[in-house]
């Protein structure tokens, strides 16, 4: 026996034309909020949502490597001394313009990579004065 017509249940109510369909198993809306990110427990850097140049970091990293890289044979610590003083001087123009932070990093990796090539200058002028003197000392005034 069939069910007449008028029995079947009729169509599902109309929903508003703004809302979406929402199928079984989904949601249209997340339940909870999502939090930002984790302010004050990594750093300061994210309490206010600025970031720390990377060239700054990169800067006071090889000004601390540099006096370690006098064992590298070829690159040695005069190049990255060199490229402390760089990358710091690139990282304090691109702060300034951006407003990130590491401003301390960036200043105090040049400072350490000037100070380390002043002394590496002075060390060779100090060798090249010995070679002179202890030349001298060894074989004397020689006229010739």
């Amino acid at each position: 026996m069939s069910t007449p017509p008028s029995d079947l249940p009729g169509p599902p109510p109309a929903q508003p034309s703004g809302t979406p369909t929402q199928i079984a198993g989904q949601q249209v809306e997340p339940s909870s909020t999502v939090p930002v990110g984790p302010a004050g427990l990594i750093g300061p850097a994210f309490a206010t949502g600025r970031a720390t140049n990377t060239l700054a970091v990169v800067s006071i990293a090889t000004a601390i490597g540099s006096f370690f890289a006098h064992i590298i044979p070829g690159i040695g610590g005069f190049t990255v001394a060199l490229i402390a003083v760089i990358t710091g001087y690139m990282a304090r123009r691109q702060i300034r313009q951006t407003g990130e932070q590491g401003m301390g990093l960036a200043t105090a990796g040049m400072v350490i990579g000037i100070i380390h090539l002043a002394l590496i200058v002075l060390a060779v002028i100090g060798i090249v004065f010995m070679i002179f003197v202890l030349g001298i000392a060894l074989f004397g005034n020689v006229k010739g």
